[in-house]
Order: C-alpha cells, then structure tokens, then sequence
C-alpha cells in the first residue's frame, strides 16, 4: 500500500491513503482556503497509521461506556456509537464520518471559511458560516443522484451519513440507503448504521446473506450475517420494512441523537417525524458522481 496521497482535483482537495478517499473543499479567500487544505493535508498524513493502531478494539463490540483508546479519532468513534449499547455495533460503524470531522476540524482552525465539506466516502462533515447553505446530492435511492438534502447555517446539522446494504459498507438489514441529518459526520454515520440495519424483514426468502467474514475475513461484524442481495419485494412488504427502519429513527430522533433520517426502499421513501428539510429534498438531475453522498456545493 502506497502512503497518505494528495492532490488538487480543480478547486478541491483529494487525499487517499488505502481505504480512506476524501474529496475536500474549501470556500473563502484563497489564502485562506490554501491554508485550510495544508492542514488538512498535514493531519491526514498520519490518520491511517493512527487508526491501525488500534484496529482490534476499534473492531469489538461497544460497552456502553469509554475505554481506554488513545486517538483522538477514535475516541470519537467511540464516543459516537456508545449510545447505541446494547445493540450491535462497534466503533468501526462511524470511521468515515469521524475521519471526516477530524479533517474538517483541522481545516478550520485559525481559518475564516466562509464554508467547507470533508466528503469520506460518501459520509461528509460540513461548515457553514451565517447565511451560507450546503446542498447534497444523495446516491442509492433509485433515483440516481437526484435526490438532494439542502443544509442550511442555523441547522443543527453538521454531519451526513448515508448507509445501506448496497453501499462499501455491509449493512444487516435491506435498506438501498438510509441517509441521517446528525451534529457530526461520526453520529450520522454511526445512526445511519443502526437505522439501516433496522429496515428489515427477517427470514425473508428473497433476501440472501452470509456471514461478513466469508465475504471479508477481517470484518467487525464477524459472524454477523449481512445482506448481499434482495430480491422482487411485494409493496406492503416494503412498506413493513421501512417502517421497522422509520420507527427506529424516530425513537433516535426523540432522543436527540439525530436531526432526521430519510429512508429508501425498491422506489419508496419515509422521512423522520418534524423532519424541516422534507420540503428541500428536490428532483434534480445531476451527473453521477463516484461518492455514494456526492455533490456537495
């Protein structure tokens, strides 16, 4: 494996390093924005290493409570799928977005943006000074990448997070993508997670699994049997699955740990209780993007 990687793709910042595929953007006065992307490329030389350091207890279950992680990183991660305990998940369930916020922190530090996304994967941390709005095309609906979220500055939203079995990700359940409105890019990732594996119809005969380490011997989930394809689905089938997964988000919505979730399945959608950006999730065509949340501007 090469090492941590970065170059300019026009106004945007791309860095790679193994698994991790960042595009970032800066918005503002040029020497500001240069500045923002030399500390994103500074901290982003040595996230991987860090990581790696602690893989095999960023890849156990939570407890519930902290243990003893030294990364900021994944103190983070932690820090963002605690809440879920009892259920299943560990920390390795928010690693995008919390690379995301990492990266995002480090670019605004001692800079004036006017705003700025870290785009993970697909799991993006944003910034937005007064006035300023971010809108985000999202991938896996069925709707090629027409479906957009706008963010707006006095929005409590500073993370978003797609998940769903058809994702990079394994996912328990058959959701084609749960996107999550959260405060940090790692709590969206970490409840999208939850809520896509929530969007299920156990024993299902169309829906076939295995194990997630037959398919990748290093998995977290282990054992856990994951999703790999879903066949012809009935309506009021799909609608009893997003159901279970809406339940779900609506109970993490009451609870403060989210700002809204939309979900999506074989052509239909469920939006979260009070969800404020149902009437600016739009129908416009855009061209594809790689990132399966993309688009970001």
């Amino acid at each position: 494996m090469t090492g941590p990687q970065a170059a300019m793709l026009g106004r945007r910042l791309h860095l790679n390093h193994g698994p991790i595929d960042i595009i970032a953007e800066a918005f503002g006065e040029p020497a500001q924005v240069r500045r923002a992307y030399e500390r994103a490329t500074d901290r982003f030389s040595t996230i991987l290493e860090e990581l790696v350091r602690e893989l095999p207890e960023l890849r156990s279950p939570v407890e519930g409570q902290p243990r003893d992680l030294a990364g900021h990183v994944a103190q983070k991660m932690e820090a963002a799928t605690n809440p879920f305990f009892p259920e299943f998940i560990t920390p390795m369930a928010a690693v995008a977005g919390a690379v995301a916020d990492e990266i995002l922190r480090h670019m605004l530090q001692g800079n004036r943006l006017s705003k700025a996304y870290v785009n993970n994967g697909g799991d993006s941390a944003i910034w937005l000074g007064n006035g300023e709005t971010m809108k985000l095309a999202i991938a896996g609906t069925g709707n090629g990448f027409k479906d957009r979220i706008a963010i707006e500055s006095n929005d409590n939203v500073r993370g978003v997070a797609t998940s769903g079995w058809r994702g990079r990700s394994f996912s328990l359940g058959i959701a084609d993508a749960v996107t999550v409105l959260a405060a940090t890019a790692a709590q969206a990732d970490a409840a999208a997670t939850i809520i896509a594996n929530a969007v299920d119809l156990p024993n299902h005969p169309a829906v076939k699994r295995a194990p997630a380490a037959s398919l990748q011997p290093d998995s977290d989930l282990r054992g856990k049997l994951v999703t790999v394809s879903v066949g012809h689905l009935a309506l009021h089938e799909v609608d009893a699955a997003l159901e279970s997964g809406l339940r779900k988000a609506d109970g993490l919505r009451r609870a403060g740990l989210i700002a809204g979730a939309a979900l999506y399945l074989d052509g239909q959608k469920r939006l979260t209780q009070n969800f404020r950006h149902q009437s600016q999730i739009e129908k416009t065509a855009t061209p594809p993007m790689p990132q399966k949340l993309a688009g970001c501007r």
